[in-house]
């Protein structure tokens, strides 16, 4: 008798090998952000969407607060069109980052989910900075 992990096979090699790298292509985590922005490697513009209250309580280092709602043709024209971005919000309770990334996406912009958005940042120990935007 299969256990509850195997009473549904996996998937075949190939169909699980394309399913991750097209996951992969939606989202990064926080290890990878911390990572690219510490070694100044950041080809991404990471973008805080929660409100510029939450964001003035502490956000990621290098981060731009613009709320979801207020991610609009008009604002975005201030990045070259290939411009890629990462958004994160509260964390996983949270569908902050979901609008925002949809809203960049329809817009027709390069986007990323940073997945676990500040509680996933502080579970890493990384640490938040206060204040206003940079």
């Amino acid at each position: 008798m299969p256990s509850a992990v195997t009473e549904i096979p996996p998937a075949p090699a190939a169909e699980a090998a394309a399913h991750f790298a097209a996951k992969l292509g939606f989202e990064t985590d926080c290890w990878d952000v911390h990572a690219s922005l510490s070694a100044g490697k950041a080809d991404f513009v990471l973008l805080d969407v929660r409100s510029p209250a939450l964001y003035a309580e502490g956000h990621v280092p290098g981060a731009i607060n613009l709320p979801h709602g207020k991610i609009v043709a008009s604002k975005m024209a201030e990045w070259p069109e290939d411009t890629v971005f990462v958004v994160y919000c509260a964390g996983p309770h949270c569908n902050g980052a979901d609008r925002g990334t949809l809203r960049l996406a329809r817009l027709g912009r390069p986007v990323k989910l940073m997945i676990g958005g500040i509680t996933g940042w502080l579970d890493e120990g990384f640490a938040l900075k206060p204040g206003d935007q940079p």
